[in-house]
């Protein structure tokens, strides 16, 4: 099965740093059914972010090593420590809600690693991204996160990280909505790289690209790291009295040895 690749979504990743798209566009329904039936259970089993204990945030993260030229996904070994399995996530100084600091987080189980839906979507998302001709035929680290925000009461609150208008490091982030229910907020917003370190009501509207919420499972939007900073809201409870939710996975695209000049 392979996912088509938008076109105008790739022209406007180039052209305005980021771009909006439907990941189910142009794909037999019933193989979308299958393959975003499987994300959602593995969505339902995800453990609590170990860093926000009190977030109402569960993740899972895992890397590998991708090879464009065989169009392949080596993964990376699990680390282990007194928890179990970890991989290790570093983002420098651009979240300065962990600056500098490794985190360990639960890897992904080896039969999601090579769910063959959840490679195309790594294929798709990388076949947006553009990089000079020399630097294709080096390696690419992937990183794919899957991240689930859940309220339980009227009262209760769950956030993204870092929650304010950022930059990943990464070169280029993608994100796809897994599962949203009874889910109030949890919007996203493209601005400037200026307005990184504040939220969207606390910087110069002119700075700000767009505003949107995904809303139906599979929609999706990228981002060019140094073109633009992204954030998402907090999620609260809908109306309806059960567990709100909104759950997402993400892929970002990294060279693996830096160009020299």
């Amino acid at each position: 099965m392979t996912i088509s690749l938008t076109t105008s979504a790739a022209q406007s990743l180039l052209t305005e740093g980021y771009c909006r798209f439907q990941l189910a566009n142009g794909t037999p329904a019933a193989k979308i059914a299958s393959g975003l039936a499987r994300l959602q259970a593995a969505v339902d089993n995800l453990p609590p972010d170990p860093y926000a204990p009190s977030a109402n945030r569960y993740r899972r993260y895992s890397n590998g090593i991708l090879l464009p030229w065989s169009r392949q996904v080596e993964w990376m070994p699990n680390l282990h420590g007194e928890h179990g399995p970890y991989s290790e996530y570093y983002q420098a100084d651009f979240n300065p809600e962990y600056r500098s600091m490794v985190r360990r987080m639960v890897p992904f189980n080896d039969e999601l690693k090579h769910d063959p839906f959840l490679n195309d979507i790594i294929w798709h998302d990388f076949d947006l991204t553009f990089w000079d001709e020399s630097q294709l035929i080096r390696p690419f680290v992937v990183g794919v996160h899957l991240v689930k925000l859940l309220v339980e009461n009227a009262t209760d609150r769950a956030v993204s990280s870092p929650d304010m208008l950022h930059q990943d490091g990464e070169p280029f982030t993608f994100v796809h909505l897994i599962k949203r229910d009874n889910a109030a907020g949890v919007t996203t917003a493209v601005a400037l790289p200026s307005a990184a370190g504040k939220k969207p009501e606390e910087v110069d509207p002119a700075t700000i690209h767009t505003q949107f919420a995904l809303l139906e499972p599979l929609e999706s939007y990228g981002v060019h790291d140094p073109r633009v900073s992204h954030y998402v809201s907090g999620l609260e409870r809908g109306p309806e009295n059960r567990p709100g939710v909104r759950a997402a996975l993400l892929t970002d695209f990294t060279p693996l040895v830096p160009l020299v000049d």
